[in-house]
């Protein structure tokens, strides 16, 4: 016997009705920098999932001490300029033990209805030993009536050893459908790493 609520079937035959959400994952895109100056996703990001998801993997640079940061824009555009609200924290510890422990927010991380790229972890280190990873979460970026709003985890080193995970979130301020983001460091190319590109079911 089906269950169903205002013409939606919610369970039928002991399964989840196919419009059920589940917090599934279903892998869309995998890019793998390479000495990369930007990684750019310019597919995939559409009204088929309500929530999108890009995971970071061992994204390393090429040069000591940058910033890694997001953008994002619409149809066909490639100025990557939206306006960003957006609130920033971290959480920090050197790998000697030193007394460099910290909790707070970062002010100097964040953005007022800002254009710029929006940070996701900054000072990673160019050794062998330090990248950055994590995960970025944008949420019904197809909307066409409300802004767009996201959650973002970063754990990085950072280039004096220290190991910090960074957390944002925030809102894209616009009613236009977003269509693609882009990744890049502040400075230099994305030396290796892989990002993909998740739609949450």
């Amino acid at each position: 016997m089906a269950v169903i609520s205002n013409g939606t079937t919610i369970i039928d035959a002991g399964a989840l009705g196919g419009s059920i959400a589940t917090g599934a994952l279903k892998l869309l895109q995998t890019q793998t920098a390479s000495s990369s100056a930007t990684i750019d996703f310019t597919s995939n990001i559409d009204s088929t999932y309500k929530s999108y998801i890009f995971k970071f993997i061992n994204i390393h640079p090429a040069t000591d001490n940058v910033d890694f940061s997001w953008q994002t824009d619409t149809g066909t555009n490639t100025n990557y300029n939206q306006t960003i609200t957006s609130t920033a924290f971290r959480a920090a510890h050197a790998e000697d033990g030193s007394a460099i422990a910290a909790l707070g927010y970062r002010t100097s991380d964040d953005q007022a209805q800002g254009t710029a790229f929006n940070l996701l972890g900054y000072d990673t280190g160019a050794d062998n030993d330090q990248n950055i990873c994590g995960k970025l979460q944008l949420f019904d970026p197809s909307n066409s009536t409300f802004v767009k709003h996201f959650i973002a985890t970063m754990q990085n080193t950072v280039q004096d050893d220290v190991s910090q995970q960074h957390s944002s979130a925030g809102y894209v301020n616009t009613t236009t459908a977003l269509t693609r983001v882009r990744f890049k460091f502040s400075s230099g190319n994305i030396d290796a790493g892989i990002i993909k590109l998740y739609g949450v079911l």
